[in-house]
């Protein structure tokens, strides 16, 4: 039943492997949680046993051989959902009468606003990723150009083609969650930025493969292979090391978020950011509204006259 509810979010829902892969952990648990508790099957399970699942998440403790640490409310609140559209899909297999999970609602996670850095410290992560000698510098500075100049999440920017960039419309082709495409306008600085690093340094990185390069792909490591996230976040790393800032504070996505602060700081409007996201409700993208609103009460308090005190 597991094997074909997921079967069908990876074929008909088209969901990204790494969420499938979260849901197929969560129902594992899920599964192994109603056999500890003598449930052989969808058809026998209660409302109790899906809210007992959710309370042992929050919880933590042993089910079957396994010690589970308690998860956050973010982490349950998504195997609560998988759960959920698990019976859901029995159901309208016909594969059990009743939906009993409907009623079980995820916790609210606590509303975390996205961390952003001004404008300076990203110049300054820029300016150390470049400052490295040979192709891996031209590489490193326009990998980090394109990450802050489109907003793009780091699965985008490393899995991007080179035929992706469309330099003369200044543009590029992003391939987001659930394999939806949306193009993105591109600033000067990573256009610049590309060019020097397909030019003077790609072929080089290139030269490194095994049978030659597949598939054009745009950011190639040392061996000529396609650039992966985890070297991405090393080469971030590095540079903020580089820069003076602290790389605990900084990851690929802090500069998603600092493209859409700085954005909205600049005046944009909240459903232009959303498009260039590739955020499927505003209200997703509405979060950094906040962090705007903040600055402006910050600005506010240091520089209107009647506002000191």
């Amino acid at each position: 039943m597991v094997t074909g509810y997921l079967d069908h979010l990876t074929v008909e829902r088209g969901l990204a492997a790494n969420t499938i892969a979260s849901y197929r952990r969560d129902l594992r648990r899920y599964t192994e949680y109603l056999t500890a508790a003598g449930v052989r099957g969808l058809r026998e399970v209660a409302g109790s046993d899906v809210s007992g699942f959710l309370s042992a998440l929050r919880e933590g403790g042993r089910v079957g051989d396994v010690d589970h640490p308690p998860l956050s409310a973010t982490s349950a609140a998504r195997a609560v959902v998988a759960v959920r559209g698990l019976h859901r899909f029995a159901l309208l297999d016909g594969l059990v009468p009743d939906d009993v999970a409907h009623e079980v609602r995820p916790p609210t996670p606590a509303r975390r606003l996205p961390k952003a850095v001004p404008v300076e410290s990203v110049v300054a992560l820029i300016e150390a990723a470049g400052s490295v000698e040979g192709p891996r510098g031209l590489r490193d500075r326009a990998l980090l150009e394109v990450l802050y100049g489109t907003g793009a999440r780091i699965s985008e920017a490393v899995g991007l083609a080179v035929d992706d960039l469309d330099r003369g419309q200044a543009a590029v082709r992003l391939a987001g969650k659930g394999g939806k495409e949306r193009v993105v306008p591109v600033g000067s600085y990573a256009l610049r930025a590309v060019e020097d690093y397909l030019v003077r340094a790609r072929p080089a990185l290139a030269a490194g493969a095994r049978g030659g390069v597949r598939g054009g792909v745009l950011f190639l490591n040392a061996r000529g292979g396609p650039l992966s996230r985890q070297s991405a976040w090393s080469i971030l790393r590095s540079a903020a090391e580089r820069a003076g800032l602290d790389p605990a504070t900084v990851s690929p996505h802090t500069l998603r978020h600092s493209f859409a602060t700085h954005l909205l700081d600049g005046g944009a409007d909240v459903r232009v950011v959303q498009e260039l996201l590739g955020h499927a409700s505003v209200t997703t993208t509405q979060v950094y509204t906040l962090v705007t609103v903040d600055r402006l009460r910050e600005v506010y308090a240091t520089s209107h006259p009647r506002a000191l005190t």
